[in-house]
Formats: C-alpha cells, sequence, structure tokens
C-alpha cells in the first residue's frame, strides 16, 4: 500500500503554489514582452461560453443565420471570450498583483469557430500609485491564425512594493531628472 506523501495539513502551505509568481513593482521593467501558446477555439467550448453568460446572439449562435443572413457569412466566436481566452493565455497569476481595470479594448477583427488565436503581452509602464502599491500598465494583443491582430487592450494592475521607501525614492529622483 502507497503511503501518502503529504500527510500532515500543517506543512501544506510549506509547498509552492503552483502556476503563482511572486514578482514586485521594481521587478517590472517596461518593454518586456512574452508571447503566449496557440490555441484553437472549438464550437464546443465557444458554445459552453455563450451558454455560461446568457449570450446567444445568432451571430455566434445559429449557424444557418450567420451564413445566410450574417455579415461574415459564418459563426462568430463571441468577443467576450476572446478576450477572456485571450488574456488567459498569457496570465501569471502573480500573488502581488491585482486587477485595476482595462482601458482601449478593441475587437478589431472577427474571430471565427476554428481559429486560432495567440497573445503578445507587453509591458508599457509603471508608476506609483499607493503607499504600497504602484500602478503598473500592460498592452495585450490578441492575434489569430497566421498573425492578424484582432484585439487590442491594456491591462492596469496595482503591484505591490518590495521596498516601498526605495521604490517611491527611485520614482521622484526619475522623475525630477
Amino acid at each position: 500500500m502507497a503511503l501518502n506523501p503529504n500527510p500532515d495539513p500543517s506543512t501544506h502551505t510549506t509547498i509552492p503554489v503552483w502556476n503563482a509568481e511572486n514578482w514586485f513593482y521594481e521587478d517590472i521593467v517596461p518593454g518586456h514582452r512574452i508571447r503566449s501558446l496557440r490555441r484553437t477555439i472549438s464550437e464546443g467550448e465557444s458554445m459552453q461560453f455563450n451558454a455560461l453568460v446568457l449570450d446567444m446572439h445568432p451571430y455566434v449562435a445559429d449557424e444557418i443565420f450567420a451564413r445566410d443572413e450574417g455579415v461574415f457569412g459564418r459563426r462568430l466566436v463571441a468577443g467576450a471570450f476572446v478576450f477572456s481566452a485571450g488574456l488567459g493565455l498569457v496570465a501569471t497569476n502573480c500573488v502581488n498583483a491585482f486587477s485595476y481595470g482595462y482601458d482601449k479594448l478593441r475587437f478589431i477583427k472577427p474571430v471565427f469557430i476554428g481559429d486560432t488565436i495567440y497573445t503578445i503581452k507587453t509591458d508599457l509602464e509603471k508608476q506609483p500609485k499607493y503607499p504600497d502599491m504602484g500602478l503598473y500598465r500592460a498592452a495585450y494583443e490578441v492575434f489569430k491564425n497566421d498573425g492578424e491582430l484582432v484585439l487590442y487592450c491594456e491591462h492596469l494592475q496595482t503591484v505591490k512594493y518590495r521596498d516601498a521607501a526605495t521604490a517611491l525614492s527611485s520614482s521622484s529622483s526619475s522623475s525630477s531628472s
């Protein structure tokens, strides 16, 4: 019989959390970029998302309407799903960052069932905001298939300082130069 390798729940918090990062405001470097893996959007997951958010618009849910009467001649993937999946592809799960909101969200081109998307995230800027956290802005560009831009937005996050005094003093000295 196999032994339980983690029998003591009081020690579980000493095990690192999978897929979580602990970077701080000071670690953000404007211009840094990451690119996600690609992800093909299936009809099933598109319809699951539509059902979950109660979006049964004929462009996303009705094959006959979309084909015969729709502007694009086929069904779309809901923009909200493209946004969610596109950002999820580069989500870093930082335990020190908290979403502050989104700016400049644009659905630039349609995404269709069967399209493959990927995302490039670019760190744009950071600035002090609160005594214990700064504000950070990153651009998210979602592309489909061979590189056609389909979505753009900027994500604002508050991020904890590793050392507030140092972060705040380096910000004031760089803005005065």
